[in-house]
């Protein structure tokens, strides 16, 4: 069979599979500890649930406008005024099938083949994937001195004639860092005195830790015009643990947002009636959920890295925000694809590599479970990596042996 050249150059999800592969375990009553899931497990607010219904049981679920129903709009224009005190109009905002669409369309909207986008590492698994899905080169940047913290003489080094774009993703996925406040003034201002555009990806923005304010970009942008390169995406899926949802959105400048719509309104046409309104709720609502999820998230943070701590031979960062750790295992294996398959297959627990973020030897792990889960997963790891570790394990009344050095 024959396939066309980006489809040779894309591979599947890592997170995608993985979760598959949990998904068969499981419902062959295998005692799965999910380490590696990318959704808070708390419910979503009920103002959402209630607005859904009641569409739902209106019967009236038709299409909508390409860019969002008026009123998801409305209150994105309302979040951005809150959240990032920037006052745009409906034109400037777009509605997607989740942030992953809006960056996937203005990607598509942006680029044309052998362009170039640069992007901090570690990076979320689907940025290389999806610039190679239009055609153009990604560019990975890696921190000098070794953190997951970049500077700007980082991605500055990276920038060639070809470059088009750079993405920001802070809170960062896998790594957890929030980058400075110094670095974000820099990169902004950078990307502007350039003619780069900045895509800021700001799905964790308030999922942040240790009293940590959300940085906003628009504070140190110069140009608040129409001619404005600074795009920032956001949705519901993460603050409001309403992954299943899948509604995000984008605000830039009209020409970009009226390109974009054109684009999507070929692929998807608008996102679903029914979930967009249950995301006006969300936003709108009551917001003590993200407030109640944040704090657990902190707390299962403190957990996590009680545990990785008392695990010789790991190195583990404290993540400033999101719901992941990602530590070094590099002492007990290099390959980290073979590692998750390894804690998959003898003791049930899925991470997921860090070769699929860029960074060999790592694996990221979730806090998004139950203590428990946490608890019981990290000692589940130990057992299985560390040959000091007792020769027999208990996983409820299942007896696990050794045979392995």
């Amino acid at each position: 069979m024959s396939m066309s050249l980006i489809a040779k150059t894309i591979s599947e999800s890592a997170t995608l599979k993985l979760n598959e592969a949990a998904a068969i375990l499981r419902s062959k009553g295998e005692p799965v500890i999910h380490l590696g899931g990318g959704e808070p497990k708390s419910k979503a607010p009920i103002d959402a649930l209630v607005a859904a219904a009641a569409v739902l049981n209106s019967g009236e679920i038709r299409y909508t406008p390409a860019d969002g129903i008026p009123a998801l709009k409305k209150a994105i224009i309302r979040y951005t005024d809150e959240f990032y005190h920037r006052k745009v109009d409906p034109e400037n905002v777009m509605a997607s099938s989740g942030a992953k669409q809006s960056v996937m369309v203005c990607l598509q909207a942006l680029l044309n083949p052998q362009e170039e986008v640069i992007f901090p590492t570690p990076y979320w698994v689907s940025y290389p994937e999806m610039v190679k899905l239009c055609g153009a080169i990604p560019v990975a940047a890696t921190p000098e001195d070794g953190s997951f913290y970049p500077r700007l003489n980082d991605i500055e080094e990276k920038v060639s004639s070809y470059t088009k774009a750079v993405i920001i993703n802070s809170p960062n996925n896998p790594s957890g860092a929030m980058y400075s406040e110094q670095f974000i003034a820099e990169i902004v201002e950078f990307c502007e005195k350039r003619g780069l555009y900045l895509i800021m990806d700001d799905i964790y923005h308030r999922l942040i830790f240790d009293g940590r304010k959300p940085i906003n970009c628009y504070d140190y942008a110069k140009d608040h015009s129409e001619n404005s390169k600074l795009i920032v995406i956001n949705g519901v899926s993460k603050q409001y643990a309403m992954t299943g949802f899948r509604i995000g959105w984008t605000v830039a400048n009209k020409k970009l947002i009226e390109v974009m719509a054109n684009i999507q309104g070929h692929q998807t046409h608008g996102p679903s009636a029914l979930l967009q309104h249950a995301a006006v709720a969300a936003i709108n609502g009551v917001q003590s959920s993200v407030e109640s999820l944040r704090v657990t998230l902190e707390n299962n943070r403190r957990v996590m890295m009680e545990q990785l701590n008392a695990f010789d031979g790991v190195k583990a960062t404290p993540p400033d925000g999101t719901f992941y750790c990602f530590a070094d295992f590099s002492a007990y294996g290099k390959d980290s694809t073979k590692m998750s398959e390894f804690l998959l297959d003898k003791v049930r627990v899925v991470t997921v590599p860090g070769v699929e973020f860029g960074m060999e030897g790592f694996l990221r792990l979730s806090t998004c479970g139950s203590v428990k889960d946490i608890t019981e997963g990290v000692e589940r790891m130990k057992w299985a990596l560390d040959p000091n570790s007792p020769n027999e394990l208990y996983i409820g009344d299942r007896k696990l042996v050794r045979d392995w050095t």
